[in-house]
């Protein structure tokens, strides 16, 4: 172990690590990190979509820079300011609507999930949040408590969360996808028609659970049961919105009219371009009220907003969506390519929208889940020079920078198929894998 390893192990609390291999960092370029002896990696997380334009982008560095110079105070708390006000602006602007909208700005896709939840409730006067099994929302408050993800951990569930399955294509039920989605509309329609629905929260792709990708249309058929009982959507988009899935809200893949969107819609990492920034975007009877009900003294502060407007400033004027959909397909075939080589038998399937690819391992004899073997697949690519980490188990959660290139994905699908080759065939060290929970 080296001496920055042990020096984290003896300070920094454990509650708050998610280790998967001893992984020190020192600077990063591009798609790049860096560790203190010098050695490069390819990013292939992005820390988790946050770094999503990638590491020292000029865009941000300019706009932090001159944001600290100048700093009028640390939040929006009980002052405007002009990257606060145009931040907010800029998101009304990207984000389909109409009415009377406001924006939340926060530190973090948890509280900007947990504030749209708590202004449901004020709002509707109802307490019940429909939400969707191994989902993820965020780490406090009532976001942690509908987080399926959390709750399958021990957690305990918020008294009134009911959770509906989330459909998954590659593990259907026996009756098939369509029959999953009926019955997760039923269960829905059940639930609504009882009348103490506040509002329903669900992600365009299941992240954490395993990046499983729905059916088409699942979404809007969703939306359409929740418009005719009077129930508030919120999109959660803090993970694979922003041009991540080929478009710039990923919600837009299924909503094709910008006048039917869902009501509100959550933003977070990438959004920050590296530091803490979350918004969510709705309608005013809802955010609005009740005045100071929602209080982080440096939300909305300078220098993350001016990063949140150059971040975006960035994404639509270097058409990332765009690049996105084009480099991730290259990313996504390479994967599918593999077929045929050492180890390739254990991929599952292959999925995703754009820079949002899961890897999902099985067993090549029963199919089941192997999160033994993604664990050490995840390790193996650290030391072969990638970082990718793994989600839902056994699924690898590829979702680099939206600015990796096109040599860049045909190394990483070099690297990620020698890591499975080596995994598969036990030239991996299990003992030491196995000090690194992951998940």
């Amino acid at each position: 172990m080296s001496t920055l390893y042990a020096r984290d192990e003896a300070a920094i609390a454990g509650i708050e690590k998610l280790r998967f291999f001893p992984l020190e960092v020192a600077s990063g370029h591009g798609s790049t990190l860096v560790t203190p002896d010098g050695r490069e990696l390819l990013d292939l997380s992005a820390t988790w979509t946050a770094s999503g334009l990638g590491h020292g982008h000029p865009a941000v560095v300019e706009a932090v820079s001159r944001a600290v110079e100048s700093a009028p105070g640390s939040g929006g708390l009980s002052a405007v300011h002009p990257d606060s006000v145009g931040l907010a602006e800029d998101l009304l602007a990207l984000v389909p609507g109409s009415g009377e909208r406001r924006v939340y700005l926060g530190h973090a896709g948890s509280d900007a999930n947990d504030v749209a939840l708590r202004a449901c409730r004020h709002a509707t006067g109802k307490r019940t949040v429909i939400a969707f099994e191994h989902s993820y929302h965020g780490g406090v408050g009532v976001a942690m408590g509908v987080s399926g993800v959390h709750v399958d951990a021990g957690v305990p569930a918020d008294p009134d969360a009911v959770f509906l399955p989330y459909p998954n294509p590659f593990r259907p039920g026996p009756h098939g996808i369509e029959a999953d989605v009926t019955v997760c509309l039923e269960l829905a329609e059940e639930h609504l028609n009882a009348g103490s629905i506040a509002c329903l929260i669900v992600e365009p792709i299941l992240s954490d659970g395993g990046l499983v990708v729905p059916p088409d249309g699942f979404l809007t058929r969703l939306h359409e049961l929740c418009r005719q009982h009077g129930v508030p959507m919120i999109c959660d988009e803090v993970k694979m919105g922003l041009g991540r899935p080929g478009t710039l809200h990923a919600f837009e893949h299924d909503f094709r009219d910008p006048a039917v969107v869902p009501e509100i819609i959550t933003f977070g990492k990438v959004l920050g371009g590296g530091l803490p920034l979350s918004a969510a975007v709705g309608p005013a009877e809802i955010l609005d009220n009740p005045p100071a009900a929602a209080l982080l003294t440096t939300a909305g502060n300078p220098v993350c907003t001016a990063a949140g407007r150059a971040v975006l400033a960035t994404i639509v004027g270097d058409h990332l969506p765009e690049r996105a959909a084009k480099v991730g397909a290259l990313l996504a075939d390479g994967l599918r390519a593999l077929a045929g080589s050492p180890g390739s038998e254990r991929i599952g399937d292959v999925r995703g929208r754009g820079l949002a690819i899961g890897l999902e391992l099985v067993d090549p004899e029963t199919g089941e889940r192997d999160s033994r073997l993604a664990a050490q697949v995840v390790y193996r690519a650290w030391e072969l020079g990638a970082v990718v980490y793994y989600v839902g188990g056994n699924v690898l959660e590829i979702t680099p920078p939206l600015v990796l290139t096109d040599a860049e994905a045909g190394r990483a699908v070099e690297i990620l198929g020698a890591a499975l080759a080596d995994a598969a065939a036990g030239r991996v060290n299990a003992e030491e894998v196995a000090r690194y929970a992951g998940w």
